[in-house]
């Protein structure tokens, strides 16, 4: 809407143009890209008390593992949950109004949000109605995931401007794509980036303020690189790949990391609101959508370092636990508990029973590291660009 506003002075006469002349700024991406992540802040600011006195007059609370070895740690049953609703809300409605609504790739990201944000309220859902932490058993999201990056393959692969890109594999530090991949090959790198990024986030989501602080320093990194990828000189000069009009979303990612912001306001410890498996999934999936159109899809695994962190930190964990039962006869444990910062945290309660420190600080502790790791895995992502 607000490049609208500026595309309207071209029709009206000097008279006004002259005195509307200030529309002209919504020409620039950089402002748009700014009033986008201010207006998705101020969004969730406003609406974040309403959305957690409705989540808890509809008894919407969280629920949460039962073992053992996360009983003492993480007691936080009956916490407002599916708060990812009011962070879907506030980037849909303020990427339409900053950025330009006809953009191909700006109704990808935003559809990808929404139907990977269903995928998690439903999982929410499950949840709620069985009253435990099991929801959509991992087949049934694997099925549905599966569902829309055969949507996304197809959109991208039938347009003319966007079928070339699909098919090239950028790798970081090179200046040309390492191989232009079959189109089977293709399809499964697309559905790998997406539901890598989506549950990488969704496994991050366990502590106060983690995986939203962590979102918002990978949707900075990839706002820089949306901006490259979509200005002609800035691409030549980087040797990225241009892109026309990818560009746009610079705004989006710009609206992510202001509602991110503006959640992160909530959902610092102790959390007021949980994002839930509505927001996490629909926050990875946005991501890892941006990577794949503006073709930065294995940086991602350097932005979001702190996400490939948790997610090997699950995998090596049941993978051992499941060989050692073999060998051994007993399931064993490379970490006290996985995802990676449940084990952190478990090891700095310790460390502050035993130095006669006050251990409930420990959660916050955990968190604002990982922020810090996310925010250098951030940097040396943006880094590439140069490194070619």
């Amino acid at each position: 809407m607000a490049y609208y506003l500026y595309r309207m002075l071209e029709h009206l006469g000097p008279e006004w143009t002259e005195r509307l002349g200030f529309l002209n700024v919504f020409q620039y991406l950089s402002v748009r890209t700014i009033g986008g992540a201010g207006t998705a802040f101020l969004l969730v600011l406003f609406f974040g008390p309403y959305t957690i006195r409705t989540l808890i007059r509809l008894k919407i609370g969280q629920f949460v593992r039962s073992d053992e070895v996360l009983a003492d740690y993480h007691k936080k049953a009956g916490t407002p949950t599916m708060g990812g609703v009011l962070i879907i809300a506030s980037v849909v409605i303020s990427t339409l109004l900053w950025a330009v609504p006809t953009n191909l790739y700006v109704w990808l990201t935003l559809l990808t949000m929404i139907f990977y944000g269903c995928i998690g309220f439903y999982d929410d859902y499950l949840k709620l109605k069985g009253r435990s932490a099991d929801g959509l058993s991992s087949r049934g999201k694997l099925i549905l995931q599966s569902i829309w990056a055969v949507i996304v393959f197809s959109i991208l692969y039938s347009n003319p401007g966007t079928q070339v890109h699909v098919t090239q594999l950028m790798v970081p530090f090179l200046k040309d794509p390492l191989i232009a991949m079959p189109v089977a090959l293709a399809f499964i790198f697309i559905l790998l980036v997406l539901v890598g990024s989506s549950n990488a986030v969704n496994l991050t989501d366990g502590m106060d303020g983690l995986a939203i602080g962590c979102s918002n320093a990978a949707a900075l990194a990839y706002l820089v690189m949306a901006y490259v990828a979509g200005n002609v000189i800035y691409s030549n000069y980087l040797y990225v790949p241009y892109i026309a009009n990818v560009g746009e979303l610079s705004v989006f990612c710009g609206c992510l990391m202001g509602a991110g912001l503006g959640f992160l306001w909530y959902n610092c410890h102790p959390a007021r609101v949980f994002m839930g498996d509505t927001g996490s999934l629909s926050i990875g999936a946005s991501i890892g959508i941006v990577a794949i159109l503006i073709k930065q899809e294995l940086v991602l695994v350097i932005v979001g370092g702190v996400f490939v962190m948790e997610a090997l930190s699950v995998v090596m964990q049941v993978s051992y636990f499941k060989f050692s039962r073999i060998r051994f006869g007993e399931g064993r444990r490379i970490f006290r508990c996985s995802p990676i910062h449940h084990h952190f945290q478990m090891v700095a309660k310790e460390n502050a029973e035993k130095e006669g420190r006050d251990p409930k600080a420990t959660e916050t502790m955990v968190v604002v590291r990982m922020w810090i790791l996310a925010i250098l895995f951030a940097i040396v992502g943006v880094a590439t660009l140069k490194i070619r």
